[in-house]
């Protein structure tokens, strides 16, 4: 099974940015569809993006539409989300994930294996 480690997240102002990496052990990175989902406190987890096995497709939440963007290098391993603009709204934990699916999608139940998450904060 694949370990998903995240990393980039922090502290930040409101209308800045922060780029969080995942690193996934194992030799299925580049088979499956990956995303990225976050939990505010008090809030269930929500999806954010997602990113086919390729990188050829993705999609994203309509509130980070515009500011995120996912992508993935394969060779390495590693899923990343790039996040502009952010918004106090934009604070929660971001989890990385591997779908078990080829192409992107928003489900949670198409995901198996999920990192211990990261902190993003940004403050108004």
């Amino acid at each position: 099974q694949v370990q998903l480690v995240e990393s980039g997240g922090g502290l930040v102002q409101a209308g800045g940015s922060l780029r969080l990496s995942c690193a996934a052990s194992g030799r299925t990175f580049r088979s499956y569809a990956m995303g990225w989902f976050r939990q505010a406190p008090g809030r269930e987890r929500e999806f954010v993006a997602a990113i086919s096995w390729s990188g050829g497709t993705t999609e994203y939440a309509d509130s980070v539409k515009g500011r995120f963007t996912i992508s993935r290098y394969n060779a390495k391993n590693t899923v990343y989300l790039q996040m502009n603009g952010l918004k106090p709204e934009d604070t929660a934990v971001y989890y990385c994930a591997q779908s078990s699916k080829l192409s992107a999608t928003r489900t949670p139940d198409d995901f198996g294996s999920w990192g211990q998450g990261t902190q993003v904060t940004v403050s108004s």
